[in-house]
């Protein structure tokens, strides 16, 4: 299992593990699971809808046997990672010392 704080995520290169539970309307080129347990799976994808390429951040919820979707948020090009970018290096300092 990855360790949130740090260790290193899987990429889908390095594990074969379940289908990753996104529609089958999205083309998925590659994925990195940054957390999964037997109710919760966070995962970074780059996907492919109409012609164009975005990175996804998901998190689905186990729930009836099924994976469901519990947040989606997209970045659709390079200038808006860059600014998500400058925004969490301007407030990680704010985190504080990590917790063992």
């Amino acid at each position: 299992m990855p360790d949130l704080n740090g260790g290193s995520a899987e990429t889908v290169t390095e594990k074969v593990e379940e289908k990753l539970p996104i529609s089958d309307f999205y083309k998925t080129i590659d994925y990195v699971t940054l957390f999964k347990s037997s109710k919760w799976w966070e995962a970074i994808v780059i996907f492919e809808s109409a012609g164009r390429r975005q990175i996804g951040l998901y998190l689905w919820q186990k729930r009836d046997d099924t994976w469901k979707r519990k947040h989606k948020f997209n970045i659709r090009n390079l200038d808006e990672w860059n600014k998500l970018k400058n925004a969490i290096e301007q407030l990680a300092p704010k985190l504080g010392p990590q917790q063992p």
